[in-house]
């Protein structure tokens, strides 16, 4: 299936990579991270009360050859998380072909499929 291949784009000479993915969430909160939930992988210091507001995600290990920490990407067929997102963060390695969205404390964990995610 085409929508599942890694796309690159030419355009006024940028290049830059799309990929669809599964998406799901997780809080910064050692349950669910190392036990330095408030730094992630790649250096980058949360807000402990509104993590959220940084737009931070993060990525499965294989996703690695197409996105960058610091990448600035776009995030389509995501519901309420429509919109630029910033990769700061790397996922377990027993994932493959997804992306994790930081949440606060108090948001509902949720899963999707389908989305595309782009670098800008």
């Amino acid at each position: 299936m085409l929508a599942d291949k890694i796309a690159l784009n030419h355009y006024n000479n940028v290049h830059y990579s799309m990929k669809v993915v599964s998406l799901s969430t997780y809080k910064a909160d050692t349950a669910e991270t190392d036990s330095t939930p408030l730094v992630t992988a790649s250096g980058f210091k949360l807000d402990s009360l509104n993590p959220k507001k940084h737009r931070v995600i993060a990525i499965s290990r294989d996703l690695k050859a197409l996105f960058a920490f610091g990448d600035k990407v776009i995030l389509t067929n995501a519901g309420k998380f429509n919109g630029v997102w910033f990769v700061h963060d790397v996922m377990n390695k027993r994932y493959k072909n997804k992306i994790d969205i930081l949440i606060n404390p108090s948001d509902r964990q949720l899963s999707l499929k389908g989305v595309l995610i782009s670098k800008i």
